[in-house]
């Protein structure tokens, strides 16, 4: 595997919003200590074998902030790289069940937290999400919930 092939991603993967009744959006962060510290990121991951965008983002929301959700609305597909042909598949789930996280090792460290979206959304104007697929997922679901 050459370098490239490390960093080319060469699977989909879903993003998540997830809106409890309060309109409160679930975000996380870790520490990233090569990209400089602690950032903010939605719900989701890459898609495992045989699953659906939809199957990926349900399920990465279950594992990630421990909530299922009854409403579900794509927000659109994007390229992840001109690279690749890998997508990042975006979601708004709504009418949420919470439960607890069902993290994976390599997620110990992520600290679930509940913000009102105008906090979310002035956090992606300043820097403060590693990927960009967060930061536009949270602009569409606005956009799409303005009367």
């Amino acid at each position: 595997m050459t370098d490239a092939d490390r960093t080319t991603p060469s699977r989909d993967a879903s993003v998540v919003v997830a809106r409890d009744d309060q309109g409160l959006v679930a975000l996380l962060t870790a520490d990233f200590p090569s990209h400089g510290g602690h950032h903010l990121f939605l719900p989701g991951g890459r898609m495992e074998t045989g699953e659906t965008p939809e199957k990926c983002a349900r399920r990465e929301l279950r594992e990630e902030a421990g909530a299922t959700a009854q409403q579900w609305r794509s927000l659109g597909s994007y390229a992840m790289t001109l690279a690749s042909t890998a997508r990042v598949h975006l979601y708004e789930a709504r009418h949420l069940t919470l439960g607890p996280q069902q993290l994976t090792d390599a997620e110990e460290d992520f600290k679930l937290m509940w913000w009102p979206m105008s906090d979310a959304l002035d956090a992606a104007r300043h820097g403060r999400f590693l990927l960009p697929a967060g930061p536009l997922a949270l602009f569409l679901a606005e956009v799409h919930n303005r009367p």
